[in-house]
This record gives structure tokens, sequence and C-alpha cells, in this order.
């Protein structure tokens, strides 16, 4: 069973990314159980990014839109200032980003155990937020 996890912008990214089939597949793989199981939470500064970034994959603009009210499906975190300064402390003792902090942060928010992403050390912990990088076991091919 799947638990309540938190979904970082590079996991949505990797569901319009035909160069890494095999990350794709995990993505798609993955947000679909987490859809149906009710535990996916993301932020809405990680469908901004999603948006974003998805010029780069030259995803169509009207796609990218679908693909992002698709993933506001699951649970969505908007942050507060309160939540602005909870990452600021989080950079400040961590040595984040900004922007990875507040992903941290929206993650913890949400009451996540667990924060799917690449872009951090895969076992690293935030006060109960496991960080696990979902394409580890992903042999591209």
């Amino acid at each position: 069973m799947s638990v309540r996890s938190f979904f970082d912008t590079n996991v949505l990214v990797y569901t319009d990314d035909r160069s890494a089939p095999a990350k794709q597949q995990a993505a798609l793989d993955l947000f679909e159980e987490h859809l149906r199981a009710g535990t996916g939470v993301l932020s809405l500064q990680v469908l901004q990014e999603y948006f974003a970034t998805s010029r780069k994959l030259r995803v169509d603009p009207a796609l990218a839109r679908q693909k992002v009210e698709l993933f506001a499906t699951l649970d969505m975190v908007v942050p507060a200032l309160d939540d602005l300064l909870a990452a600021i402390d989080l950079h400040r003792l961590h040595d984040l980003s900004i922007w990875d902090a507040l992903v941290v942060r929206a993650a913890q928010r949400s009451g996540c155990a667990v924060l799917l992403t690449e872009d951090l050390q895969h076992g690293r912990s935030f006060d109960g937020v496991q960080v696990e990088n979902p394409f580890l076991s992903v042999a591209e091919r």
C-alpha cells in the first residue's frame, strides 16, 4: 500500500520525457498508483515548475495545461507566509536551495512520510519526511 507521498517537479516532468523511457514509465506508474490510493500530494510551486519545464520538452502548452489539471487532482498544498519562513529556516539549517526547501516544507506541512525526488540525497530525512529517489532502480535502456 502506498504511503502519503509528495511529488517533486522532476517526477512530473519525467511523465513527458521520451528520451528516458524507463523513467517516463516509472513516473507514470507512480502517479497512477498514488492517484488511485489517494496518497499523492504536490504543491502549487511544483505545478508552476512543471509547466515552465514542459516547454523544454516541447510539450504543447494546451497539453501541459491539461496535465496540470490532472496532476492537481492529487492533494494540493498552497504555501503561505509561514511556509516561506519555515523554508528559509530549512535553507539555512540544511544548506538547501530555497526552491528545494519550499518543497520539503510543503511535504512536511501536508503530513507526507515520503518526498519523491531525484534532486535531494536518497535516504535523507527532514523531520519525519524521508527522501526517496524513485528512479534509482530504473535502468535506462
